[in-house]
């Protein structure tokens, strides 16, 4: 019976492996990764299988999880790739998040509320972007066009005079009515 389950055991230790990222080939239809794996074992090319609609490609050092379809180590498949060197950390339950290793990330968070950090974030709209919201706030910064900002327009306005047409011919006062800073 001791020589059933030991059979077993290897069978099941050539069908799973943990790895250690070596490298990630991102220019294939499908990644290959390059790993390490348990007892110093390495493996060449295989295909790591991400979710649809997600991709990443991982720094080497990154753990990772391979089935070996069959016990045939020659034909092994990446099902998951993890980096807890980077991975945040003190999401409630429920929590959802995107991250990079440069501290970029996407979470939503409890309550309906998504919060996105990062130094730029650039929209690339072709037609339009659209807010549907009763408040956008912009509590730091400034906004800005083209050609001028909300302060310089604000400026403008609360400055403006002009000559009056009719018989006076003298200058209007600035509007009475001045737009404040937030």
């Amino acid at each position: 019976m001791k020589n059933v389950f030991t059979g077993l055991k290897l069978g099941l230790g050539n069908l799973i492996a943990r790895g250690v990222l070596r490298a990630l080939d991102s220019h294939a239809k499908c990644q290959r990764a390059s790993l390490t794996l348990m007892a110093g074992e390495v493996t060449e090319g295989l295909e790591y299988l991400e979710p649809y609609g997600l991709t990443s490609t991982a720094h080497p050092g990154a753990e990772s999880v391979v089935l070996f379809l069959e016990a045939d180590r020659s034909h092994g498949v990446v099902i998951n790739v993890a980096d807890r060197r980077y991975r945040l950390q003190g999401l409630e339950q429920g929590e959802v998040a995107l991250y990079s290793d440069e501290g970029d990330s996407l979470v939503l968070r409890r309550g309906n509320r998504v919060e996105l950090s990062t130094k730029t974030f650039i929209v690339n709209a072709q037609e339009r972007v659209t807010f549907n919201t009763p408040l956008l706030e912009v509590p730091q910064g400034e906004i800005r066009d083209k050609t001028s900002t909300i302060s310089s327009l604000r400026q403008t306005y609360n400055g403006h005079t002009h000559k009056e047409n009719g018989d006076g011919g003298g200058t209007t006062d600035k509007p009475a009515a001045q737009m404040g800073a937030a």
